[in-house]
């Protein structure tokens, strides 16, 4: 039998990304000895260094390239040399845009009480996922100035909500909350008492689709009741649905809770094409090369880059390695914090397999 060998782009990127990937990959390298997949990487230069010595943000070629391979690994994007929007735009957005990542997958999982920030919640009490339309909404960029630079200047940003946009969201949803979840329990959040257009759609869409999933169970919040809910009873939510803004907003609130950006993973999804994973943190150019950034978002973004992949077994074995390593040996899951290095949780996520 000839075994697949995957092809996976890896962006390193900006400040710590850099330092976290090569803890990731060392992760990756044992679970392909230990499970018996193979795969070769392919390293792009993409991000700060690289457009400061170019005054390119992306090589025209870029995203043709990157449609070749079977999964983006990334690291961080955001440079203190260069001005905000500039990378993460031309960069994030982009690829996501271009990729059709229409999906933004993010697990939102406690693993160890000691690091909650809220009281007596356990590990069985946060164990939900927010599923976030990626391409349309308020980031589709659309909108405008008028009277810009005088008193009576009106800014304008539009949600851009399409049925088809909405439709392959929910649908996707449903789908996870039907083959992952036990509870398969469904909620969309929005705010239908005030965007009266956009979650109209949104709402009406949603119920359409659950017409062809009887067995998972739906149910409606507002965001602002949502957030809320994820502070006084986050056990209530099993798989959440929202808009890109939403979901950008609520997600933060989710890696909080389950222990900070240390921690927290989630990935840029094109169901039918190539899918980018990356660890939720920023670039930390504070931290750059002192060997005290925690590793453990961007090894489990290798995990889910597994399960993408289909290679269920390795990407279980990733998690739990982390879990142990999160109860058994970590102080904290802040930087510099953890009583351990960066190369040395790798080591010690790697002796867990």
């Amino acid at each position: 039998m000839n075994m697949k060998t995957y092809k996976i782009a890896v962006i390193p990127g900006d400040g710590t990304g850099p330092e976290v990937i090569r803890e990731g990959l060392k992760v990756l390298k044992a679970a392909s000895q230990k499970f018996g997949f193979k795969y070769q990487t392919t390293d792009y230069d993409f991000g700060g260094e690289r457009y400061l010595r170019t005054r390119e943000v992306l090589p025209e070629t870029a995203v043709k390239e990157l449609k070749t391979f079977d999964a983006i690994y990334l690291g961080a994007i955001g440079h203190p040399g260069v001005k905000p929007g500039i990378l993460e735009k031309g960069i994030l957005l982009k690829l996501r845009f271009d990729l059709d990542q229409y999906i933004n997958l993010r697990p939102v999982k406690l693993y160890d009480e000691r690091f909650c920030p809220l009281k007596n919640k356990t590990p069985k009490d946060i164990d939900f996922v927010v599923v976030r339309e990626n391409s349309e909404g308020l980031y589709k960029g659309l909108g405008e100035f008028q009277n810009k630079g005088k008193k009576n200047e009106v800014a304008i940003q539009i949600s851009h909500n399409t049925r088809k946009g909405i439709e392959r969201c929910v649908r996707y949803a449903f789908e996870y909350t039907q083959k992952n979840r036990k509870r398969k329990e469904l909620t969309l959040c929005g705010k239908t008492n005030v965007l009266t257009y956009a979650f109209d759609l949104w709402e009406r869409t949603f119920y359409e689709v659950a017409k062809e999933y009887p067995d998972v169970k739906t149910q409606y919040t507002h965001v602002d009741a949502t957030t809320m809910w994820f502070v006084k009873n986050p056990e209530w939510f099993d798989v959440i649905v929202t808009d890109n803004m939403f979901g950008d907003i609520i997600t933060d609130l989710g890696a909080m809770i389950q222990g900070g950006m240390g921690i927290a993973a989630g990935g840029n999804i094109n169901p039918e094409g190539v899918s980018m994973f990356e660890p939720i943190g920023g670039s930390a150019p504070k931290y750059t090369g002192k060997n005290v950034i925690n590793p453990l978002a961007a090894i489990c973004a290798a995990s889910m880059l597994l399960n993408q992949l289909g290679e269920q077994k390795p990407a279980e074995a990733i998690e739990s390695s982390v879990i142990s390593v999160v109860r058994e040996k970590l102080k904290d899951l802040a930087a510099g914090k953890m009583g351990y290095s960066t190369s040395e949780v790798g080591d010690l996520v790697v002796k867990h397999l």
